[in-house]
This record gives structure tokens, sequence and C-alpha cells, in this order.
């Protein structure tokens, strides 16, 4: 089961954002992954 959250980056709740991992997409909105679960939803890493 996926959540998408939207969090204000200057609430007070929020006290760092770091990344894990970056992926590797040649489009800017990524609206299709909302639809694909397991295997199917994983990007291919960059290097």
């Amino acid at each position: 089961i996926g959540v998408e959250r939207i969090f204000p980056l200057h609430s007070k709740m929020v006290k760092k954002i770091e990344v894990i991992r970056h992926g590797k997409v040649r489009r800017a909105k990524l609206y299709y992954l909302r639809d694909l679960k397991g295997k199917a939803a994983k990007l291919k890493e960059e290097q």
C-alpha cells in the first residue's frame, strides 16, 4: 500500500529532508508511477 502525502517545506513538523536514492527518469511529471505496483514502480538508479 502506498500513500502519497504533501508536507509544507517550512512547517515546524519537518526537521530535515534527506535524499536516500536518486532515480533516472526522462520526464518531469511522474504521475504514471501512481498506478504501478511492486517491481514495476521501481526506477533505474542513477550512478
